[in-house]
């Protein structure tokens, strides 16, 4: 068997373990983040933790079959670890990337869910006062 085969094997088994590992660590951990930028509707929460797993997985995966394509063959066991690690590492690199995307764009959407609790006073207007006349 070709040496290039066997390197883009463990590749894509190495790619899609990682991918899907990944994925179902911050959807496990991330949902309790989502309850509280959504005001604790769990429902929603599940829904949009399941729209973000989904939408991880085809952005993942649809890299690591698009950096699939290597521009060399392999000759000996170190072309394959060679191989291996710098797709890995790219592929590394875009799950990190996506992972702070993420948590960006949550932590900013939680941020003005926050400052717009903060706006509403906790204990409503007990009186008046009437302004002086400063003569």
């Amino acid at each position: 068997m070709d040496l290039t085969v066997i390197a883009y094997v463990i590749y894509l088994l190495i790619s899609v373990a990682l991918t899907v590992w990944v994925a179902r660590t911050l959807s496990r951990n991330g949902r309790v983040f989502l309850e509280d930028v959504l005001h604790g509707n769990e429902k929603l929460a599940d829904a949009v933790n399941h729209l973000l797993v989904v939408g991880f997985y085809l952005v993942n995966l649809g890299f690591v079959a698009l950096y699939l394509n290597g521009h060399g063959t392999v000759e000996d066991a170190r072309g394959i670890f060679e191989a291996l690690s710098t797709k890995l590492g790219v592929v590394l690199l875009v799950l990190g990337a996506m992972h702070l995307g993420n948590v960006y764009v949550l932590n900013r959407i939680r941020r003005r869910g926050v400052m717009e609790r903060e706006q509403v006073p906790p204990v409503g207007p007990q009186g008046w006062v009437t302004p002086s006349t400063g003569a």
